[in-house]
Formats: C-alpha cells, sequence, structure tokens
C-alpha cells in the first residue's frame, strides 16, 4: 500500500519529466541528427567547428572562465569569513546575498543596463566625485558583471556549505600543533571545501556558457556568443531548427563533462576526493 501511495505521489512529477525533459529531449536529438527531409547527418553537430559557430563558442568559453574565476575569488574568502560565525548570524548574512535572487532574472539584468548605461547611475556618480565617465554598455566588460553577479550565489552557496561542515575541531587541532593560517587554509579547508568549490564551478561554468539573454541585453549587437547563435538558429527569420539542435547537443556534451569532473571529485559528504 505505501509503494503504490508512493508511485502516486510520483506520478505528477513522472508526468512533467516526460512532457518538459524527456519529449524535448528526444526532439533534439531527432533533429540534431537528420535533415529537412529526415536523412541521417551529422553535419549540424560537427557544425559546432565551422569558423562561424568557433568563434562565438570560443569567445563563451573564455568569458565563462573568467565568469566562474570571478565568482570564486569573491566567493571563497567570504564563505570562509561566514563560516566562522554563528548560525543564526550566518543565515541573516546569507539570506542577503541570496535576496535579489528572489527578483525576476531580467528586472536583475535591467538594472545593470542602468547602472552601466553611459547616462547611467555609475557616470553620474564618477561625475560627482570629478572622475571621467567609463562606457562600459555594449562591451565583453557590461556581459562578464552582468553574468557573475547573476551566478555569483551559485558559487557561494555551496562552497560556504561545504566550509560549515568542516570540524572546528580538526582546526583547532592543526593549531595546536602548530598549522600556520596558510597550512591550515592548503592542508584543510581548501582539501574538505573541494566538492563544494567543484560543484559552484559546475553551476556557474556550464550555464554561463550558454546565457544569450544578458548578452543581448548589455552587450548589444556587439558581444555575440554560441548562446546567441542557438538562439537565432530556432527564432530568426531563418530559423533551422536542425542546425540549432545539432549546436545545443553540442554544449549538453559539455554539461555531460561537467558532471564527470563532479563525480570525480566528489566522492561523498566527507569532501576527500582525490586529495
Amino acid at each position: 500500500m505505501k509503494k503504490l501511495g508512493s508511485r502516486l505521489l510520483a506520478g505528477p512529477y513522472i508526468i512533467w519529466m516526460v512532457l518538459f525533459t524527456i519529449i524535448p529531449l528526444c526532439l533534439i536529438l531527432y533533429n540534431a541528427f537528420t535533415t529537412f527531409e529526415g536523412r541521417f547527418t551529422i553535419e549540424n553537430v560537427m557544425a559546432i567547428t565551422d569558423y562561424v559557430n568557433a568563434k562565438p563558442l570560443l569567445l563563451s568559453l573564455n568569458m565563462s572562465l573568467v565568469v566562474t574565476l570571478i565568482c570564486f575569488v569573491l566567493s571563497f574568502p567570504l564563505a570562509l569569513v561566514l563560516s566562522k560565525y554563528s548560525k543564526n548570524k550566518n543565515s541573516i548574512i546569507v539570506m542577503v546575498f541570496i535576496l535579489p535572487m528572489w527578483m525576476n532574472f531580467m528586472l536583475r539584468t535591467l538594472a545593470w543596463r542602468l547602472i552601466l548605461l553611459n547616462n547611467g547611475f555609475l557616470n553620474k556618480g564618477l561625475g560627482i566625485f570629478g572622475f571621467n565617465p567609463v562606457y562600459l554598455m555594449n562591451t565583453k566588460a557590461a556581459v562578464i558583471l552582468g553574468t557573475a553577479y547573476d551566478y555569483f550565489p551559485f558559487m557561494l552557496l555551496p562552497i560556504y556549505n561545504a566550509l560549515v561542515k568542516i570540524d572546528k575541531d580538526v582546526i583547532n587541532a592543526a593549531k595546536d600543533l602548530g598549522a600556520t593560517s596558510f597550512i591550515i587554509l592548503k592542508r584543510i579547508m581548501l582539501p574538505l571545501s573541494l566538492p563544494g568549490i567543484v560543484s559552484g564551478i559546475t553551476m556557474v561554468f556550464v550555464p554561463s556558457m550558454s546565457e544569450f539573454v544578458i548578452a543581448d541585453m548589455l552587450g548589444g549587437n556587439k558581444v555575440y556568443l554560441i548562446g546567441n547563435v542557438i538562439e537565432q538558429a530556432f527564432n530568426s527569420g531563418y530559423a533551422d531548427v536542425h542546425l540549432g539542435s545539432g549546436l545545443s547537443l553540442s554544449l549538453m556534451g559539455l554539461i555531460i563533462i561537467s558532471m564527470v569532473i563532479y563525480k570525480f571529485f566528489d566522492k561523498g559528504e566527507g569532501g576527500h576526493g582525490i586529495w
């Protein structure tokens, strides 16, 4: 009876998965390896190697690496500081950082437009203090800033969760044995927080690779990423769902590789990994 009840409760989830995950994925797979006439081909998948597609792919890769690095450099020290406070204070501080995520994604990006426009809040503030204006709108820097802002919590929370699980007695024992702060960071904090770091990198790098909305809104027509290529393949006046599916499948391969890397490092909740 309990098994029947569990299956009934899982029913809506299964229907949701079939309708909005499995069926669309099957359609992408079919379109990626077929032509408009229904013939089998691998040209759609291999189109990622064409110069017109490889260039935005490499740009997306480079910008995703920069975004991931910025998020990590900002998140790890912050998570390290937060992990030293009591749980009550941590809850409030962490809530402050994830609060913007409750706002609509488009509204957050529009807010960055208001900040970075040539006559936006940034240049008005610089003008008040006598500094020359900076023109960041429609540049790679604007897209990187906007993307890093949007995905920052996805890096912070996994690292923070990994650090708070580290037994404080281990750190105190290391201090009693004469370990310096640098040695504690290198030999204890980093190895034990590695699963959180890898999880954060995966959660930031993978979606930022396929990002196109931020590039449209903050980069204009001057920043053209692989996500924009795929979006135009599906939605432009010369829509080619087969090409778009092939390019999407190529990016999906990166997601699978990222998950394999994550599983390789994350050997369990203990977080020992390969160390």
